[in-house]
Parts: C-alpha cells; sequence; structure tokens
C-alpha cells in the first residue's frame, strides 16, 4: 500500500495529479485506489491537496496516516504537509519552487526542475504532468504503461500531445536520475 499526498495551490494541477495517478492504478493497473481533495476558497493561488491511497488489496480507510510518498510543487504545500511524512518516506519536489528545511535522515529526496521543464515545452500548466513523469520513474507506485493510457483520458484533448511531451520529459529525468544513483560514475 502507499499513502501519497500531492501539496500545492491551486492552478498547478495537484487535484488532476491525483486523479491521474488513481486512474492509472485502478483502471489500468488493476489495484485499488481512493483520493480526496482539499483546497481553500481561494481556488487558484491557494493551498490545495490530494491525497491518494493505492493498495494491491482493497483500500479499508481512505485517508492518509502517515504518507509514504509527498509531491510537494510549492513551499507552501510542502511547509503544510513534511510533518505528515513517514520517517523512511519519499520527498519529490520541485526544485525550482520548493527549499526543504528538514534533514530527516532517513527520508529519500528527489528534485527535479519540473516547471523549468515545463517552461522549456511552452506551457507552464504541464508542470504537474512532468512531476508524474518523475514519479512514475522514480516509484513503483503505478506502471509506466497505466500512466501512458491515464493521462490522455484525463486532460483536454488539444492538450494531449504536449502532455504525453511533459510526462516523457519528467520519465526520462527520472530515469536518468536513477541511473545515476545506481552508477555513481
Amino acid at each position: 500500500m502507499a499513502e501519497i499526498r500531492f501539496a500545492g495551490y491551486g492552478g498547478q494541477g495537484i487535484i488532476r495529479s491525483g486523479i491521474i495517478v488513481g486512474k492509472a492504478a485502478s483502471i489500468f493497473d488493476n489495484k485499488h485506489g481512493t483520493m480526496s481533495q482539499s483546497f481553500g476558497p481561494e481556488a487558484r493561488g491557494g493551498a490545495c491537496s490530494s491525497q491518494l491511497v493505492v493498495s494491491d488489496s482493497k483500500v479499508l480507510y481512505p485517508y492518509i496516516t502517515v504518507a509514504d510518498i509527498l509531491v510537494a510543487m510549492s513551499q507552501a504545500g510542502y511547509d503544510k504537509f513534511e510533518s505528515e511524512l513517514g520517517d523512511t518516506g519519499m520527498l519529490i519536489f520541485d526544485e525550482d519552487l520548493v527549499k526543504p528545511k528538514s534533514a530527516r535522515s532517513r527520508i529519500r529526496n528527489f528534485a527535479i526542475p519540473a516547471t523549468r521543464f515545463a517552461e522549456q515545452l511552452g506551457k507552464k500548466i504541464v508542470a504537474n504532468v512532468v512531476i508524474l513523469g518523475f514519479f512514475t520513474a522514480v516509484t513503483d507506485v503505478v506502471s509506466y504503461d497505466a500512466m501512458k493510457k491515464a493521462i490522455p483520458d484525463s486532460v483536454p484533448e488539444k492538450a494531449v500531445d504536449l502532455n504525453m511531451k511533459a510526462f516523457e520529459r519528467g520519465y526520462n529525468y527520472g530515469l536518468e536520475l536513477m541511473k545515476k544513483q545506481k552508477d555513481p560514475q
């Protein structure tokens, strides 16, 4: 089972990220998942998060108790939810927007310049999909194939190509990072 929190601000696709991963897990990887969301009254620009529980068996409690993975796309999101990350959890964050303060030794930190990559692709709005590609490469929550099927069903038709490029950019960056960690030379 994996308990995952996506955190950022409204307009970054935080809620959609939870939906996409949940869809990939539940529909295409034949796992079980539940997702809930929260956002401030400000909507765009205000704090928001989605929490997702993914399991190979039925999910008996749909809320996060201790996050295994925190995906932080804003400093405020990181600051608010870092404390719920388990002592052996994984932190995935946009390195240009989040500066982790904690140095808990057993937490695995994975940084990606997701917003920068999205801007290079021409649309900052796909930063969440860049980070989803990265998430797919560095975790074993959902498969690459499941994500490639879930994304087109979850974004506007006119934006499918751009989102798939964003996913591939993040995924390939994650693969490169994992390869460097295994073979640091």
